[in-house]
């Protein structure tokens, strides 16, 4: 099976300025093109503790601006017709349930049924902090949080009892165009606890890891998840990064990095093959060729 493809639009409208308007048309072109899915980044707000951040050094400085993915992608939908619209991840529980059930339901309408919800807990705690939610037990509230907007997405009368959160008589429409409810992926490392929400409720699975390896052991540990669950493993969905590589001046080079990466990562379980666009282009103009390239990804 042919994986899909996705590019990530961070940093994009530093190819015209910092003009955010221009993805827009980025976007559309990507949808004529033939990629399968448009994936945002996500920060509220960024504090000074970046030397914080769990997974290397931090890509941007802290006042790098993190436009909304709900309202962005919102935008995205109007000028597309088949891309599909994602996050990598939204930092969830910095939104209230039912508001998130709301605006997500909002945009899977808009889009006709094109919107993958990528979800995840976040890890930087001012921002937290600055939004007037507890960071503790944060994973706990994004558990929650989905077994709300699940409920929510199917437009009755509900009632829930939760550890955080508790409610009753409450509907909220409209309701999503997808009939089983929006597609949730998980942006969590491979814990039990994880690997069971994700087979409770998931659909995909989106690894911070580029290692392919990494990636093969986080698959396994979902895909039994999935069958303790009863469910098909082969349904599990993973969306994986590339590692880049780089061309013998020291610039990125998108053919190398899919030359040695796709079928490491097809190999380890991904379903899906996303590539930070902006990375292999110099000017826009060379979005086109970098776009055209990834919709025609094969092993």
């Amino acid at each position: 099976m042919q994986p899909r493809t996705a590019f990530s639009i961070y940093g994009i409208e530093n190819l015209y300025g910092g003009d955010f308007r221009r993805v827009i048309d980025v976007v559309r072109r990507a949808d004529e093109l033939g990629v399968d899915q448009v994936v945002m980044t996500d920060h509220v707000v960024m504090g000074e503790r970046t030397d914080r951040y769990p997974y290397g050094k931090f890509p941007v400085p802290t006042d790098y601006p993190w436009f909304e993915p709900l309202v962005s992608l919102s935008a995205f939908a109007a000028v597309t017709q088949r891309i599909r619209l994602s996050m990598g991840v939204l930092i969830a529980p910095l939104r209230p349930a039912a508001l998130l059930a709301k605006q997500a339901a909002t945009l899977d309408v808009i889009s006709n049924g094109r919107l993958d919800l990528g979800v995840g807990t976040g890890w930087q705690r001012e921002e937290f902090l600055a939004s007037g939610i507890p960071y503790a037990k944060r994973g706990e509230r994004l558990a929650e949080q989905m077994r709300v907007c699940r409920a929510l997405w199917k437009g009755e009368r509900t009632s829930f009892r939760g550890p955080n959160l508790s409610f009753d008589d409450i509907t909220c429409r409209p309701t999503p165009v997808q009939k089983d409810g929006i597609p949730l992926w998980f942006g969590l490392a491979p814990t039990d606890a994880n690997c069971a929400l994700l087979a409770e409720l998931g659909a995909g699975w989106v690894p911070i890891s580029q290692d392919a390896s990494v990636i093969k052991d986080g698959v396994a540990k979902f895909r039994a998840a999935f069958e303790r669950a009863g469910r098909d493993p082969k349904e599990l969905q993973v969306r994986a990064h590339l590692p880049p590589k780089t061309s013998s001046s020291g610039a990125f080079d998108l053919e190398a990095t899919l030359a040695a990466g796709v079928g490491p990562a097809v190999e380890a379980g991904a379903t899906c093959i996303d590539l930070v666009t902006v990375l292999y282009c110099r000017e826009p103009r060379d979005l086109d060729r970098a776009l055209e390239r990834i919709a025609a990804i094969r092993i």
